[in-house]
């Protein structure tokens, strides 16, 4: 593990944005190191296995509540907006990880040739949950790390690595909450055309029947599987969507309060900003420049920190050469 958390925050500190998040060369593999405790951020999450290596973090959807640290492993069942917050991190041991999304049709055609379907239930029990992190997941992360620096090698090799660790999810005390992510006939499944509705015309009034009738449902079954699968009802899950995009624009494109609002379909600005506050427990434009003064801090801290774990590794090299 101390290898693959090195080359994590090497990576990190060349490709890192100011959250401390770091997008790999390999499609759906992202890192993230941070140097302090945070504050709370959202961010859509889709299904996927997140490693904690260094640690910890609060997530929740809903009232759905997990505290995620080193050593275990968070599975997201669902896309779904997560609010969460880096719990324990220094610069000296800053909070590190590796989320790797989850290939639902890869998850299906393992899940077969694995067989027992039976474990299959109609939806996964939680939308968020935690376990300790198996070392052949640890080995797939780390096989999938050494491929940053060849480009040329993805293409043949991750899809290979890939197969193999959704194997092992599958094999897992948690395999049968995947299955019934990969179930084609369980709700999970059945549910996609409505997210993918609300994602896409989040801006747009949508009623819940034409979202049931999208799935083939009745208004009131499609409420209650909905909420089962995402711990939100369908108009909270459009409210998160359109209150996270609006905390981007604010902080990342520079909009006003009311330029964003308007932008993600809020039709009154007061309605918007008690909303934003309810919510992020603060109003709109103060959240946003806290939040974007936290983020710069915090990348300084993390290339302070790195700097010198750097240099302190040069000095162990040296006097290992030096006594050879």
């Amino acid at each position: 593990m101390h290898q693959l958390i090195r080359a994590i925050e090497t990576y990190a500190l060349r490709h890192a944005n100011a959250s401390g998040l770091a997008v790999a060369p390999m499609p759906g593999v992202r890192m993230k190191v941070v140097a302090r405790p945070s504050s709370r951020f959202d961010a859509v999450y889709r299904p996927l296995v997140c490693l904690i290596l260094q640690g910890a973090k609060h997530l929740s959807v809903g009232s759905e509540e997990r505290l995620v640290r080193a050593g275990q492993t968070l599975i997201v069942s669902a896309d779904v907006p997560v609010a969460a917050r880096i719990v324990e991190a220094s610069p000296d041991r800053p909070y590190i990880a590796l989320a790797i999304d989850l290939d639902v049709v890869r998850l299906r055609e393992v899940a077969l040739r694995i067989g027992d379907s039976s474990q299959a239930t109609q939806r996964p029990p939680h939308t968020l949950f935690a376990i300790d992190t198996e070392a052949a997941a640890l080995d797939c992360a780390a096989r999938l790390l050494q491929l940053v620096d060849r480009p040329d090698a993805i293409p043949l090799l991750q899809p290979g690595i890939m197969q193999e660790l959704h194997y092992w999810l599958l094999a897992g005390p948690h395999g049968t909450a995947l299955r019934a992510l990969a179930n084609p006939g369980g709700y999970a499944h059945r549910l996609v055309p409505a997210i993918a509705i609300l994602q896409a015309e989040y801006r747009s009034r949508i009623t819940t029947g034409r979202l049931a009738a999208a799935v083939a449902m009745s208004a009131s079954n499609f409420y209650k599987y909905f909420k089962q699968l995402t711990s939100l009802t369908p108009g909270k899950y459009q409210k998160h969507l359109r209150l996270i995009e609006a905390l981007r624009l604010m902080s990342e494109s520079g909009c006003s309060a009311s330029s964003a609002a308007m932008e993600v379909g809020y039709e009154s600005v007061s309605q918007f900003t008690r909303e934003y506050r309810r919510h992020f427990q603060a109003p709109p434009k103060r959240d946003s420049l806290r939040r974007l003064t936290t983020a710069r801090r915090d990348s300084a801290s993390l290339a302070a920190a790195t700097t010198r774990q750097a240099g302190q590794n040069s000095r162990k090299m040296e006097s290992t050469e030096s006594s050879v």
